[in-house]
This record gives C-alpha cells, structure tokens and sequence, in this order.
C-alpha cells in the first residue's frame, strides 16, 4: 500500500515549507515558560512571571486573527517577514528588560509586543496545504493535517523541555533567545518558499470577518473548551506527579499524553476515511472527553503515565477533523484567518484552564482538577454535536463531501 505521507512531499515545494514550518512554530510551547523562567530567574516571583506571560498571551490572542486578515490579503511573505523581524525587536526588548533589572512594569509593554508580533505559523502552514491539495486528484487533506498535528505534538514535547535547560543550565533567558531565534529563523525561511503559498485576496468592499460566518463562532468556541482541557490537564499533571513525591516526572507524564496524540495522528492521516468529515468530528469529541474519566480516577503514578498515553489518542483524530470543518466554513480567500481563530480560541483556553486549575489544585488537590478538565471535555463534545447538527443544509453538503 502505497505510504500517502509520502505522496505530500512530492508537492511542489512541501519538502523545504514544512520543516521551516516546524522550526517557525518552535517558540509556541517556548514562549510561555520560557518568559516564567526568565522572570522568576531575573526579578524573583511567580505572580509576576505568570502575569506577564499571560498579557504576552492575550495579547498574541487579540491581534493574531487581524494579522491574518492581513495574509490573506497580501500574502504570507509580505506579511511574515516583517512580522517576525519585528518580532525579534521586541524579543530582544524584552530580555534586555529582564536581564538588565528594568521596573517590573516595562516588562508588560515589552511582552505586549512580543505577544502582537507572534506568528501563527501552524495557521499559515495547513492554508498552504490547503492551496496546495485543493485540484482534484492530489492527496487527501486530512492527511496533511495529521501531519500537522504530528508535528504539534513534536513541538510540544521537545520545546519546553529545551526551553528549561537552557534557562536553569545556561541564562534564565536562555529559552526565550531560542524561541526568538526559532521564530526568526524559521519565519524567514518559510516565507522564502513563495512559490507555493496561497495567492493573495485583495479586500472586498463589505468583507466580514471569518469568526462571523455561519458555524464559525460555535468552532471557535470548541476550539477554546479543548484549550482549557489541555491547559488544565497540564497543571494538573504537575500538581499529581508532585502529590505522588515525583514532581520531576511531570514532564514524562505530559510527553505520555502528547506520544498518544501522535501516533493517533500518524494512524489517522494514514487512514482513507469512509465516514462523512461531521461524524468524524462528533465521535472525535466524545472519544475525547471519554478519554479523560480514566485519568480522573487514578491514584498510581506508574500506572498514571500508561492510562494518559492513551487518554492523548483521542486529541488527533479530534483536532484534525475540527480543522477540516473551519476549512469548509470560511471562502478560500479567508481560510488563514478562518484556521488562526482556533490556535487563538486554544491558547486563550489554556490560559484560563492553568488558571481554574490551579485555584482547584490548592482547593482539593488534582484529583478535583482532573475533574474539571472531564467536566468542559463532555461540554466541548455536547456542543460540537449541537454545532454540527445546526448548521445549515448547504453547509452540511459541504461537511459531507
């Protein structure tokens, strides 16, 4: 059988976007703790470390939909490669703060720039396999979007963990140099790959925002439950290693739930699906939220890192499908836009997920935080079916093609 990964780099220039994409999107599981680290090493304090990594984090959330309005407009290399020089700039503000003893209060204005000049490099590169896969006879996007997810979750165990040592074996701002280097680096190169980016769409007098069309603001929302699942299942992962007297194993356990999610990935896009894109997204959901009673119940720490590994199954073949719908709801011309609400609906539901899960953990422990995390799973999963189930018919033709 033919290996329908391989049939995707055979695409016109996937062999040299999809690398740089990766190393472009380093600094998203960097950036937050790389900033607690960095703060707690130069001015002492989690309050302040936590707050500012919060403000460069809704600040990311606010602007990045508007950035890429601006992609779709004029094109990711027109817009990414002063993007992301800029972001450098205000990179560099913001450590030169930090290590020179600035007032706490500069380092907020400094993370606010940071935050605004962050590229959604995840959102720029599935609209290009979008453009890229869109003529009949190429290979399925689902596909694409494993991949995607696949690298995801590369990025999310190997970020924080070279993030930490920089910064404890090397400067306390170690791991936010590197997510700068990351983003510049990678930035630039990808949006050197051009020829294969999607074609710029002028505005039109009376355009709308993509979070207003039809089933959009519904997505988003889910997208946002699933954030705060991952937010609080991260915190919570911490607090039970701690309470189990092996707090340096948190790590193991969250790269656990983050090896599940890829090999589901692997196995998802490798899949030529039958079932219609809108059940797949349904029962997607609910493997999800079915997925976290297990780890809402036990109490052993070794037994903990097996049941959580397969907890993570569920989150690729979740992910991958939600995509697919945003792909299906907003025009071609929006599409960077439609796919960067989701990252920004995610990391907005992580913050607050680390928030409420934190306040519980202290309450009760992370047993009840745990809780919490199954409780907005089984909400996101009764939404995504009202969601889908409401939308209208001819969109409906849409999601089932």
């Amino acid at each position: 059988m033919a290996n329908p990964y391989r049939a995707l780099f055979a695409e016109p220039g996937a062999r040299s976007f999809v690398p740089a994409g990766l190393v472009g999107r380093m600094a998203m599981s960097m950036l937050g703790i790389g900033i607690v680290l960095m703060v707690t090493g130069t001015h002492g304090g989690y309050a302040l470390a936590g707050a500012v990594a919060a403000t460069t984090q809704v600040a990311y959330a606010v602007v990045s939909p508007l950035v890429a309005r601006l992609v779709d407009r004029h094109g990711q290399r027109r817009v990414l490669v002063p993007l992301v020089t800029a972001n450098a700039a205000a990179m560099a503000a913001l450590i030169l703060c930090a290590e020179l003893g600035a007032p706490s209060w500069t380092l907020f204005p400094a993370g606010i720039l940071v935050g605004v000049t962050s590229p959604s490099m995840g959102a720029l590169v599935r609209a290009r396999w979008s453009h890229l896969l869109a003529p009949p006879g190429k290979p399925p996007l689902h596909t694409a979007f494993a991949l995607e997810s696949v690298l995801d979750e590369i990025v999310f165990i190997t970020g924080p963990t070279l993030a930490t040592l920089l910064a404890t074996a090397v400067t306390p701002s170690g791991g936010l140099v590197a997510a700068g280097l990351f983003t510049l680096v990678g930035g630039l190169a990808f949006a050197a790959q051009w020829r294969s980016q999607p074609p710029p769409s002028p505005a039109r007098r009376g355009g709308r925002a993509a979070l207003v069309y039809r089933g959009m603001p519904g997505m988003a929302l889910v997208f946002l439950l699933l954030g705060v699942v991952f937010g609080a299942v991260e915190v919570s992962a911490i607090a039970f290693a701690d309470e189990e007297g092996h707090k340096a194993l948190a790590g193991v356990l969250l790269a656990c739930f983050a090896a599940g999610s890829g090999v589901a990935g692997l196995w998802y896009g490798a899949r030529t699906w039958t079932w219609p894109l809108a059940r797949r997204f349904r029962l997607g959901l609910l493997l999800f939220a079915l997925g976290l009673v297990p780890i809402a119940l036990i109490k052993s720490l070794p037994l903990m890192m097996v049941v959580i590994f397969f907890s993570g199954l569920a989150i690729s073949p979740t992910i991958i499908p939600a995509y697919e719908v945003l792909e299906r709801l907003v025009p071609e011309r929006q599409l960077t836009e439609g796919l960067t609400w989701a990252s920004t609906a995610v990391g907005l539901g992580v913050a607050g997920g680390v928030s409420a899960a934190g306040a519980l953990i202290d309450a009760r422990g992370s047993g009840a935080a745990f809780g919490f995390a199954l409780g907005v799973g089984l909400v996101a999963a009764t939404l995504g079916l009202l969601v889908s189930s409401r939308l209208g018919n001819d969109i409906k033709r849409e999601l089932y093609s």
